[in-house]
């Protein structure tokens, strides 16, 4: 029987490369694959198109490395990153955002590592490691500055790619994310839920449990048949034994947690029925924060405000990032 999930892909792709961006891998280093869709007009394909591929020691699937080479990006446009979070890969999660920003930004969306094709045989599955290689892959793609969009667990990402690399990032947008997540926040937030582990939450093993990790991300009450469910448990959850490490690397001691002080500016874009992190959390954040962060909620809308309502979600983004295009002209 035909999966409806994977039977839309080539669909999904053709919409994407219809906005300008296409599919790019990049070896971050030994070992270490990423994927990324990136603007079309920066990749030069050579005349003899042939294609490195390496295995990865968890899987029997084969990475494929393009053999195009990347120049940069548009000098005209603005490079804005978006970070996918932890139950959809890159274009899946912003596929109603891509075609807004295209025309005016140079687009670039990465698939985190096990997610999308991105893989890597390195033990490290901390937010920082995700952090690093999206850095490196980002300057050999011939990105110098970007404005990094990262929605929950790509949040974190966003946050400590900020963090680490100052001079690529020059500001954040941030959508149902915090700074880390702490022992006591990650306790109380399942707490509330109902769930006994983020894995519980974030990787469903059923039907019942893709429903119910639904029900808590969104507002509107939406509904699915079983079988697109488990179509949608088969396609997007792969490499679950590394995804379940990637949850148990988020975790950290509120000992260990200090708040950095970013340079950059950074706004946090929330649906105000987020029941996973509560607009308590994101305020509170926003006053850990500083001056440089603003606050924006929009209402109706979850903890999937991208996808929930996105012509508010897009209109409130590009408002964002106008307002930097229009400070650093001024500067």
């Amino acid at each position: 029987m035909v999966n409806l999930v994977e039977a839309q892909k080539p669909l999904v792709h053709w919409l994407m490369k219809m906005a300008g961006i296409i599919p790019h891998s990049i070896e971050i280093e030994p070992g270490t694959i990423m994927n990324f869709w990136v603007p079309s007009e920066t990749i030069q394909t050579p005349k003899k198109n042939k294609k490195l591929t390496t295995t990865t020691p968890f899987s029997n699937n084969q990475c494929a490395i393009s053999p195009e080479s990347a120049t940069k990006p548009d000098p005209t446009k603005p490079v804005v990153v978006l970070i996918h979070g932890f139950a959809g890969e890159g274009i899946v999660t912003w596929q109603f955002q891509i075609g807004a920003l295209t025309k005016n930004y140079s687009v670039y969306v990465p698939d985190l590592l096990f997610f999308g094709g991105s893989v890597t045989d390195s033990p490290d599955r901390s937010p920082g490691f995700q952090a690093e290689c999206l850095a490196k892959g980002l300057r050999k793609l011939g990105v110098e500055k970007c404005v990094v969009v990262g929605f929950s667990y790509g949040g974190m990402v966003a946050f400590k790619m900020a963090e680490m690399f100052p001079d690529l990032v020059e500001a954040l947008v941030v959508s149902g994310s915090i700074l880390a997540m702490t022992d006591s926040i990650s306790t109380t937030t399942l707490n509330g839920l109902g769930f006994s582990s983020s894995s519980e939450l974030l990787l469903p093993t059923s039907v019942k449990g893709c429903k119910a990790l639904l029900k808590v991300a969104a507002y509107k009450k939406l509904w699915f048949p079983d079988r697109l469910h488990k179509d949608f448990l088969q396609v997007m959850f792969t490499n679950r034994k590394e995804r379940g490490e990637l949850l148990e690397g988020l975790v950290v001691s509120n000992k260990e947690t200090t708040i950095p002080n970013f340079p950059q500016r950074i706004h946090l874009l929330w649906g105000e029925n987020d029941q996973i992190f509560n607009l308590e959390l994101a305020r509170n954040m926003k006053d850990q924060l500083g001056d440089k962060t603003t606050f924006h909620g929009i209402n109706k809308a979850g903890h999937l405000v991208h996808l929930e309502r996105p012509c508010v979600y897009n209109k409130c983004l590009k408002q964002f990032l106008t307002s930097l295009h229009a400070e650093k002209a001024q500067k």
